[in-house]
């Protein structure tokens, strides 16, 4: 029996190889074929003692990367190769060496890119963060990196279901924090979707099979929908002689989940529920005029709405995205968003970054693009080499997939900053010598101060001064990285000299009260003045911040440092394992392993409360934190953080109160708050902390925040309020304070 299950694994993977090869055909030349064959060889000797935690040979998953590169993004033979090779290293014993000397330099400079760093790392950093900054760092010699990158983690994110629950968090924190964004960032919008779609699938299960049956349900209705309303515009594009093809798809799980979150609305008021994709093919000099012919022809049959249309084909997005958007009224009464745009248009939407270039011998060949430019600015990030890993990652995600803002020189050259970028990080963009010296600007020849916010069409000049110098206000107000990053450096100089001082007088503080002055004692310091690190303790008595004569105040500061460190490494190991940790009444809450002596408390900013799904966080001065794993933080946490970050599990029916909160809408009419809370205490007999009430125009919206034992508790009373005349919504609602 084993022999045949090996033998059909053996027929399997040469079918998935061969498929690769059929799907990469088209573009193979010279000895492609043969690199291929060598890497994949080499791949399935490497890994042959392997398997998957689906129980599947591990050379699927380099197979299914490399299909992914080919098919859904448009790589070539390079990144194949090294999509087959990706994991050698880091998993077996082929040295990089060897890759460089069989496959060449590029190939093992996408695989370097793509290894993880294993080590100690600095106070304050994490290993996921300095892993991400490494794969970031090769974009100075490949793009690619981040490409087969993407394949992977979408590979890896399609069969998440074999993962532990704890490794599932992990994994789909890091897709929705970083590789999601940098999908749409590379204009990979299938690739985006698809990540989006299943981090909620794997967040918030019922929520996604909800929608997706209610999609499926729909699926004939909506095909009718489709032909009805494309029908007169097909047959006018048809007598115009325009040659074209006609798309219609639903908006993505994910993006009809954060509408109705956004807008408090159910799945049956979502408006625009799908798009109608219009593909003109048409040659690249008359692409423009095609398209705005096209436009016109829709809006002939159905108005359109004046708020909904979007012209990124006169001003492409950063990432090289091309398209016209518009929102019309069907006759059935239902908004539909109509996109128009050309067959290349459409290659770059589909596959983005690998559709604006093609590799000649490693390099790409083409004009300088907006995409282009934004890859220019993650190499300006990268030559910042003293930036903290987390730091460093979390300029590069809020700066670098934010929306555009357009905006223009004196002499009228256009420059694209993120939205919510003033006039300062317009001074950087020009030159850092122009933002080291910005005193303001004019904008549309009117005087703005430095923290001004662009807006689209806005023209700007700036204005200089020779006395000028940057202050630690301005990074309170600048949002592009380039901005932040020559701030710091301005003012390191002049921080360097104030920890200086700092530490001298540390130094003779602590020899006035007879404590000696070591590492432990300084660390301790810092801890008991709540700074992140010495450097920040020092400058700030430097700078007399920090008063000297509060430094008596430590000898009554008894932390055991070495006992929190030795406590943190241990939780780093997040063990399957778990351990009683905090008994009260009939409530048990497991965390980690071998803990039972730590306490824990539960985040504000979500609020958890037993039957929850949660994770522990340690914190640095607050022991571990309790959060839900849908709490706004999470991403962010368990993407950066990951060695504090330890499981935590609801192990019994819970008899105490623990604070949520509820959001009830309804139509207003005399008695309903009555109801409300004659329902919540009489009946139900919870305590309500608080209540807040806001009536307008007839309609109903409270806010209270009870007492209650368990989410089983809490889903009850929501369904019994929902009964109640007159209330038509009630969801439960979390603290919007940051952890």
């Amino acid at each position: 029996m084993i022999a045949v299950d090996a033998e059909e694994e053996r027929k399997e993977i040469i079918r998935r190889y061969r498929k690769l090869l059929r799907t990469a055909k088209p573009f193979l030349k010279d000895d492609d074929a043969k690199l291929i064959k060598k890497a994949f060889n080499t791949s399935l000797e490497a890994h042959k003692e392997m398997r998957r935690k689906t129980g599947e040979p591990y050379i699927y998953h380099p197979l299914a990367v490399a299909q992914i590169c080919v098919e859904e993004i448009g790589l070539g033979t390079t990144s194949i190769v090294a999509a087959l090779l990706h994991d050698v290293v880091e998993d077996t014993e082929i040295e990089l060496d060897e890759i460089n000397a069989d496959f060449g330099p590029k190939v093992a400079k996408i695989i370097d890119g793509l290894t993880k760093i294993s080590g100690v790392f600095d106070h304050g950093s994490s290993q996921q963060a300095e892993n991400f900054r490494k794969m970031l760092l090769t974009l100075s010699e490949d793009v690619r990196v981040i490409l087969v990158k993407l394949a992977d983690r979408l590979h890896n994110m399609r069969t998440l279901g074999s993962m532990p629950r704890h490794k599932q968090l992990k994994i789909i924190s890091e897709t929705i924090y970083i590789y999601a964004p940098l999908a749409h960032r590379l204009g990979l919008y299938a690739i985006k979707s698809e990540l989006e779609d299943l981090w909620l699938k794997y967040t918030e299960e019922d929520v996604y099979a909800d929608i997706a049956s209610k999609i499926a349900e729909s699926k004939s209705s909506r095909s009718r929908f489709i032909r009805s309303f494309v029908a007169p515009i097909q047959e006018e594009l048809n007598r115009a002689g325009i040659t074209f093809e006609v798309k219609g798809r639903p908006k993505s799980i994910y993006s009809i989940w954060n509408k109705m979150k956004k807008q408090n609305i159910p799945f049956e008021e979502v408006y625009d529920l799908f798009a109608i994709r219009i593909i003109v093919d048409t040659d690249s000099e008359h692409e423009k005029a095609a398209c705005w012919q096209v436009y016109s022809i829709v809006t002939d049959f159905y108005t359109p709405n004046p708020d909904r249309l979007r012209d990124w084909i006169s001003t492409p997005k950063a990432n090289g995205y091309e398209s016209l958007h518009t929102t019309v009224m069907s006759r059935a009464g239902r908004w539909v968003e109509v996109q128009i745009r050309a067959k290349r248009m459409d290659e770059i939407a589909e596959k983005g970054y690998a559709a604006h270039w093609k590799y000649k011998d490693g390099a790409p060949t083409s004009h300088e693009s907006g995409l282009e430019l934004w890859i220019q600015k993650v190499r300006d990030m990268l030559e910042q080499n003293d930036t903290n890993a987390i730091e460093f990652v979390d300029d590069f995600r809020a700066n670098l997939f934010s929306d555009e803002v357009f905006v223009f020189t004196p002499k009228g050259d256009l420059k694209i900053l993120p939205v919510g970028a003033t006039a300062l990080d317009f001074a950087f963009d020009i030159h850092t010598e122009v933002g080291a010296k910005c005193l303001g600007a004019k904008v549309n020849n009117r005087l703005v101060p430095l923290n001004y916010e662009l807006k689209n069409g806005d023209q700007i000049e700036v204005l200089t001064s020779s006395k000028q110098k940057p202050n630690e206000d301005w990074l309170r107000f600048v949002v592009t990285s380039k901005a932040r990053s020559k701030i710091k450096d301005s003012l390191k100089e002049y921080k360097k000299q104030a920890a200086i001082d700092g530490k001298e007088i540390v130094q003779r503080k602590l020899k006035q009260m007879k404590i000696p002055f070591d590492g432990d004692v300084v660390n301790q310091l810092r801890a008991f003045f709540e700074e992140k690190t010495v450097t920040d303790f020092y400058y700030k008595v430097g700078k007399g911040i920090i008063d000297p004569s509060e430094i008596k105040k430590y000898k009554d500061f008894k932390v055991n440092t070495k006992s929190q460190r030795a406590k943190t490494e241990e939780l780093s190991d997040y063990s399957d394992d778990f351990s009683k940790v905090k008994t009260t009444g009939k409530d048990i809450l497991l965390i980690g392993e071998d803990m039972d002596m730590v306490d824990y408390r539960l985040a504000k900013c979500c609020n958890p409360i037993p039957g929850d799904d949660v994770f522990g966080f340690v914190t640095v001065n607050e022991g571990i934190k309790i959060h839900r794993t849908t709490c706004p933080n999470a991403p962010e946490l368990l993407s950066n953080h990951g060695n504090r970050i330890v499981k935590a599990k609801w192990m019994s029916e819970q008899q105490n109160a623990f604070l949520a909160g509820l959001r009830i809408i309804g139509t207003d009419r005399v008695g309903l708050m009555r109801d409300v809370t004659d329902l919540i205490s009489s009946e139900l007999k919870v305590n309500m902390r608080s209540i807040s009430i806001d009536t307008e125009t007839g309609i109903f919206d409270g806010q209270i925040m009870l007492y209650i034992n368990n989410t089983k508790h809490l889903d009850d009373m929501s369904r019994k309020l929902a009964k109640i005349n007159g209330v038509v919504k009630v969801t439960r609602f979390e603290s919007k304070d940051l952890k």
